[in-house]
């Protein structure tokens, strides 16, 4: 089969998608673009960049192949409202024979503002066999010329970064009842009772090992050197 795709002479860095409106269905009772809707706006312009390099409609029909989404993680910036207009745009951060690892920042298309970002991780598919598979030759060599190009751009800040919250805000169930949580703690013979136990295991463990030194015994071995 003939090999229709072609190389881009050119890519933008970073890619700016097609100017995208705010639909009043996605509205929810917040009264702001619900956040299901923010992925729906940002996969419209994952189609647009892909699309450059050769992984579109017309690449899934003729090479029954794909790309999936695999992880995202979105970080909410601020609220968009019923009409508003946002443009998209992408970076590649790295690539290998079967992944994709893209970033995604959306800005008021005339503000300019930032609302959200998102950071991403697509695999390439055989939709055959439904299994990950490498990109062909072709559309390699492409992803490669986008990736030459993008990587004259700073790496964003928030690349890698994991959903956490500091320390010392953190609310503890102790802070809130004022009691601490009971521990069990064994006494010494305790102890040696359950190392008489474990010493009947036919002799797995040496019963040595696990008997803990008392009195005089511990204090003339804490001072060998």
């Amino acid at each position: 089969m003939q090999d229709d795709s072609r190389t881009p002479v050119l890519f933008f860095a970073p890619f700016v998608s097609s100017v995208m409106s705010v639909e009043p269905q996605w509205i929810d009772y917040n009264g702001h673009l619900n956040m299901a809707f923010y992925h729906v706006l940002f996969d419209r312009a994952v189609d647009e960049v892909f699309s450059l390099v050769g992984l579109n409609q017309d690449y899934v029909d003729a090479r029954h192949a794909s790309f999936f989404a695999a992880e995202c993680h979105v970080l909410y910036k601020r609220e968009l409202t019923e009409s508003d207009q946002v443009r998209i745009t992408a970076q590649l951060i790295a690539f290998d024979e079967k992944r994709l690892h893209y970033y995604l920042e959306m800005r008021h298309a005339t503000e300019g503002w930032l609302a959200a970002t998102s950071e991403n991780l697509s695999l390439h598919v055989d939709m055959t066999t439904r299994k990950v598979a490498p990109f062909p030759p072709d559309i390699l060599a492409n992803i490669a010329l986008m990736k030459a190009a993008h990587s004259m751009m700073p790496l964003p800040v928030t690349i890698g970064r994991i959903i956490g919250m500091p320390r010392k805000t953190a609310i503890t169930v102790e802070s809130m009842t004022g009691e601490r949580e009971p521990e069990t703690r064994l006494s010494n013979s305790d102890a040696l009772n359950r190392r008489d136990r474990e010493c009947a295991d036919g002799g797995r463990t040496p019963c040595n090992a696990r008997r803990p030194a008392h009195g005089a015994a511990a204090r003339i071995r804490g001072r060998r050197k």
